[in-house]
């Protein structure tokens, strides 16, 4: 069954090769509202793995694309900077039809980026999809960013199928018999199920483990579109040695006929992947915490389109004629145009002025969208990802998703200005864009210098970052610093107890710092522990989890986005519940920046252990006790042994034996350690930690040491205490560059005599 036999369109401006619009989709809309005959999958994989190739390929079989160019075209990279770097920047969705015995199927899919500075958008798509193809290299197998974006779709349960690309190259660059192809194939699936077995959930763990015999693997070539899994290889009498002999005697392009890809791919997810009704029962206790026996929550439990519309917005963009677009994943309900619905996040009420679905580059309006389905949403303008949308009448009851948890955070920074200041208005709007878009981009302002800072993932993240920002604001020119790394400033020993006046000195605030344990760090940043919870259920699970004594884990009153925690442990203190939002305000202020080089502080457990508060309300508003707070936290943090910390990369390295030393030599030479090393077939994967701070040139260093023939990746892994050697160093640095003064600041300069 094919919708709209379409021949691809040419951009006569630069000759790329776009998706033209749709006439219809009608035979989709017919299918939306049959659950058990949709399949919601993403497509994930580490960076030129051929996630964007084998994609081409499925539109093709749905008449999208000419076959002719599929492997080539790149349809979903619709982006300009996309097509000319080859990569996959944003996630894109389509709609396909596909049909086995006689019975359609509605895909909606979504293709992800792989490149690591990206995963923010990776893990935004898991939210509404149910399944994920996890596409592997064969001859570079399972890379470190296999690892990241496969257990990023455990910690959302979504089911992950394997597909082992680029077989061709095993027969035609490394010649390798069908035994050695074999092996190859074994090592793969079992590192795969190694992953599974890590990060996979007791429950799961077993069932979702990948097997050939079960269909859950599938083995081809997106390139020459071409794939199999076992039950068609043995249907079609396909053997591999005919897939060899195909190669050796140039006749690889009957393959394509014999076994088309998205046979393989689309049988194997339509067999394996859960529809809507069956994922949202397993998946919604994990990412909604509310009352599941409630009307909202048996709603969604069971996919209803009767029950009331809530959805879950994974991206938000800004259409220059349209304005903000929310796209996310319907858990129950319809959603129609004019339907008034409310933001939990934003606490506001909108009407929806369109519905549609997503074809690649485009929106296709559409009357009505059901429960279990992704949709585009005009007219809502606060919505962002990770926004929950309710039906207005359930919105004093309706609990918010569970916070989307990244893996990753921003570590580099850039300064960035308009060349010519005129056009600073328009780096302002075109910044609050970005960071609308892009989550995982932080856009701030140094009040005292009057720089606009963007920090991201790593220095491609930033580079694509500016091409958006000249592209949103006309072709805006800007200068742009050199790539800075953020630092986090943290304590490793329990501070005194320091009192702070308030400006007026009618307030008095004693605060105490300690170090926060590895644990609740851990549960904070898997999102088991976050602010929106309960202080009972904070409570319990700081009592359980993490043994703290009662009346502290109880107590917890605010916990910031870089992992600090202010507990409440004062007796008896009056006025303090009027002054509990200022003193958060206050605790939140000092976390932002820290006192040896204003990085923010990260990691400390501030715990408020009395307080003096004024009588008369005037005298002790928020100019007086945010101030205070924040001096007393500062100055117990000096007492405490304060520690800078720097971010630093996971990096796997895959190269060919000869150069092995040669980048062992680097990553060491640059404060890195090598973890292991691993013979994969022709090549060695080197796995190592280097701080952020060495990888500038890094690439540079690497091409000329092996002759260009080393790949690497490097994803954010953990923040480490800089070495006492250079610590000081790197802070009367970071200090310069501030404009602070060069000096340390010291506990006395915060702290207040009784």
């Amino acid at each position: 069954m094919s919708l709209n036999r379409l021949l691809i369109v040419q951009k006569p401006s630069t000759g790329d090769f776009v998706l033209p619009r749709f006439r219809q989709t009608s035979e989709i809309l017919k299918l939306m509202h049959r659950k058990e005959n949709i399949r919601n999958i993403g497509i994930i994989a580490h960076i030129d793995h051929g996630k964007t190739t084998m994609t081409d390929s499925l539109l093709a079989e749905a008449g999208l694309l000419s076959p002719r160019i599929a492997g080539e075209a790149r349809a979903l990279d619709y982006l300009e900077e996309e097509q000319k770097r080859g990569i996959t920047i944003k996630t894109a969705n389509i709609s396909l039809l596909h049909e086995i015995g006689g019975r359609p199927y509605v895909i909606n899919l979504v293709d992800t980026p792989g490149h690591v500075d990206f995963t923010g958008k990776v893990t935004r798509a898991l939210r509404a999809i149910d399944g994920a193809v996890v596409v592997v290299d064969a001859v570079e197998e399972v890379m470190v960013q296999t690892e990241t974006v496969t257990r990023q779709a455990l910690e959302e349960r979504v089911r992950p199928v394997l597909f082992i690309n680029k077989v061709d190259r095993l027969v035609k660059e490394l010649r390798l018999t069908p035994s050695e192809i074999q092996e190859k194939f074994l090592r793969i699936i079992r590192d795969f199920n190694s992953l599974i077995e890590v990060y996979g959930e007791p429950e799961f763990r077993d069932r979702w483990k990948v097997d050939p015999q079960k269909e859950t693997v599938a083995f081809g070539s997106a390139l020459h579109r071409w794939g199999f899994t076992v039950k068609i290889a043995q249907e079609k009498g396909v053997k591999f040695s005919d897939i060899i002999e195909a190669y050796n005697s140039g006749e690889h392009q009957k393959l394509a006929e014999l076994i088309p890809l998205h046979d393989a791919i689309l049988d194997m997810v339509v067999k394996n992947v859960p529809n809507p009704i069956e994922a949202q029962r397993y998946r919604l206790p994990k990412i909604w915490k509310g009352e599941i026996n409630s009307e909202v929550g048996q709603a969604m439990l069971n996919c209803d389109d009767n029950g009331p519309t809530v959805m879950c917005i994974t991206m938000a963009q800004m259409d220059p004629h349209a304005g903000l677009v929310a796209t996310g994943r319907l858990f129950s309900g319809t959603v129609k145009e004019g339907d008034q619905v409310y933001l939990v996040g934003a606490r506001k009420d909108y009407r929806i002025q369109q519905v549609s679905m997503y074809m690649g580059a485009f929106r296709e309006v559409v009357d009505k969208i059901t429960a279990g389905n992704i949709a585009a949403l005009l007219g809502l303008d606060l919505a962002r990802a990770g926004e929950t949308l309710v039906d207005i009448a359930h919105k004093d009851v309706m609990v918010p998703f569970e916070r989307i948890k990244y893996v990753s955070e921003p570590v580099i920074t850039i300064a960035v200005e308009p060349k010519h200041p005129k056009d600073l208005p328009r780096l302002v709007e075109a910044m609050n864009r970005l960071s609308i878009e892009d989550p995982n981009l932080v856009a701030t302002i140094n009040r005292e210098t009057g720089e606009y800072l963007l920090s991201g993932m790593g220095e491609l993240h930033l580079e694509i970052a500016v091409k958006f920002l000249q592209d949103y604001g006309g072709g805006l020119e800007l200068i742009t610093s050199k790539p800075l790394v953020v630092y986090r400033e943290s304590i490793s020993g329990k501070g005194e107890t320091a009192m702070a006046k308030s400006p007026n000195r009618h307030n008095r605030f004693w605060v105490q710092v300690e170090p926060l344990e590895e644990k609740v760090i851990n549960l904070i940043e898997k999102g088991e522990i976050t602010e929106e919870m309960g202080r009972k259920q904070i409570g319990n699970m700081l009592f359980k989890e993490a043994g703290w004594p009662a009346e502290e884990a109880r107590n917890v009153w605010a916990i910031d986005e870089h992992r600090n925690i202010l507990v409440d442990v004062t007796k008896g203190v009056q006025y303090l519940q009027e002054a509990r939002e200022m003193i958060i305000a206050g605790f939140k202020w000092a976390c932002r920046a820290g006192p040896l080089c204003e990085e923010p502080i990260r990691g400390i457990k501030v715990k408020l252990v009395d307080a003096q508060l004024h009588e008369d309300p005037v005298h002790r508003g928020p100019a007086q006790i945010m101030p205070a707070i924040r001096r007393a936290i500062l100055g117990s943090f000096l007492t405490a042994k304060p520690v800078l910390l720097e971010p630093v990369y996971h990096i796997d390295v895959s190269v060919p034996a000869q150069w092995v030393g040669d980048c062992i030599e680097i990553i060491t030479k640059k404060r890195g350690k090598i973890l292991a090393s691993e013979q994969k077939g022709i090549l060695t994967v080197i796995d190592g930690l280097i701080p952020v701070a060495e990888t500038f040139g890094l690439s540079a260093e690497m091409r000329s040491a092996t002759s260009g023939h080393a790949f690497w990746q490097c994803a954010f892994s953990h923040w480490e205490k800089v070495p006492e050697n250079i610590a000081a160093e790197v802070i009367r640095h970071i200090r310069e560059r501030k404009g602070l003064p060069p000096e340390t600041p010291t506990s006395d300069m915060f702290i207040d005599e009784e």
